[in-house]
């Protein structure tokens, strides 16, 4: 049984060492272009989420009816 145990230990710890050179491999920086994309994906949904606040803040009263 220890045989067993060594042998699976020792795989384990070879497999384990593969996963740990490939995910350093992948890493990468975030690019300047992701970057844009996400605060103009922010900014857009600030102004939406804005712009249905003044208008529902403004017909608020005429609203009530829907």
């Amino acid at each position: 049984m220890t045989k067993y145990a060594i042998r699976l230990a020792l795989a384990l710890k070879s497999r384990w060492e593969e996963v740990q050179e490939h995910a350093a491999e992948d890493r990468g920086d975030i690019s300047i272009t992701t970057i844009i994309i996400w605060v103009a994906a922010v900014a857009g949904a600030l102004a939406i989420a804005g712009t249905i606040g003044i208008v529902v803040t403004k017909y608020n009263g005429k609203l009530s009816g829907i």
